[in-house]
């Protein structure tokens, strides 16, 4: 008799298991990034595989064909819709623009999650996972204005931020820099509005190389002696080395920059970028996956960080060249935590 019933608790546990596996393969998630061809996105698109796999979950990926492609991505939330899917996790490139596409997700059913990039306003996704984009920004504001000591007072800086649409991780970033530098922001929910004589300009790069540079020739056009130049990520970073270099002047200006992408990492390590703040997206995708996963299970919503209205993911200072009062890690801890 004892054998009897431990067979059938074995069968139905095997029964259960089998069912939950069933139930797995019935959910399905989405995620819409702005481009398929930025490493920071093609890494977050690997991650969220990696956690349907482990998961047994369908995913389906979408991407705008340029970064601030918002119809896109409006489109790719419909299609989620109609499909039945049990969740989206986005990196919106117009983040006002996507409210209402947004919103008839969430009134359909959908679990929708904001990547690296907060909504305006944030509460319009049920939950944010991403990097804290202003301490990302801060950190890099701090310590240029450390390296450049005394002389900070005198920086002539180039703003190269993302698109005109200023989605809110543009903003951040931006806003973030500026206050780690010590410069007023005025409206910490716009960048460009700024009366500081040390900022030379605003333009924009659409986080891409070519943008960088174009950027970049445009503001060393209005000044040809910038000596600090903030940018929104590492591929427009790299523009804007190019852009210097054809003047000669790569080995005297100090740039900042956000991301952390293994080439990146490698500008630090060549000189090319001073510091920059390396963000997690494998990290971000994996658990924003996790979550559609479970709220598909038993409806529970994602938590945020203690303090913050956001999942945190994380960042960290990479450099070579560490000031006081700023913690960084070094180049070669950057490596071993870098992607792309």
């Amino acid at each position: 008799m004892k054998r009897l019933f431990a067979g059938t608790a074995l069968a139905l546990i095997a029964a259960g298991a089998a069912q939950a596996e069933s139930h797995m393969q019935d959910v399905s998630a989405c995620l819409i990034t702005k481009t398929d061809t930025n490493p920071f996105f093609v890494k977050m698109r690997e991650g969220a595989q990696q956690a349907a796999d482990e998961l047994g979950i369908t995913l389906n990926s979408y991407a705008g064909n340029v970064d601030g492609d918002h119809e896109t991505q409006v489109d790719a939330i419909e299609t989620c819709i109609a499909n039945g899917a049990s969740g989206i996790l986005i990196t919106a490139s117009d983040t006002s623009a996507i409210v209402s596409a947004v919103q008839q997700a969430r009134d359909a059913g959908l679990l929708v999650i904001a990547l690296d990039t907060p909504l305006s306003p944030i509460d319009a996704a049920d939950a944010t996972f991403a990097t804290d984009n202003f301490l990302a920004g801060e950190l890099i504001g701090k310590w240029a204005a450390a390296k450049l000591g005394e002389e900070a007072a005198n920086a002539k800086i180039a703003m190269l931020d993302l698109g005109v649409s200023q989605p809110s991780v543009d903003v951040l970033r931006d806003q973030g820099f500026l206050t780690g530098f010590g410069i007023d922001t005025k409206d910490p929910n716009k960048w460009g509005d700024e009366d500081d004589p040390r900022i030379v300009g605003n333009d924009v790069t659409a986080g891409n190389e070519e943008g960088g540079r174009t950027a970049m020739e445009n503001l060393l056009a209005k000044d040809p002696e910038i000596n600090v130049v903030y940018t929104i990520n590492e591929p427009a970073a790299a523009g804007a080395y190019e852009a210097l270099k054809a003047i000669g002047r790569e080995n005297d200006v100090l740039i900042v920059s956000v991301d952390g992408g293994c080439p990146g990492v490698q500008n630090v390590a060549d000189g090319i970028i001073g510091a920059t703040s390396q963000q997690y997206p494998l990290e971000m995708a994996r658990l924003g996956v996790e979550a559609i996963a479970q709220y598909a299970e038993d409806g529970t919503l994602p938590e945020n960080t203690e303090g913050k209205d956001f999942y945190d993911t994380g960042v960290k200072l990479v450099t070579d060249e560490p000031v006081e009062g700023v913690e960084s890690i070094s180049v070669e801890e950057g490596q071993e935590l870098c992607w792309g």
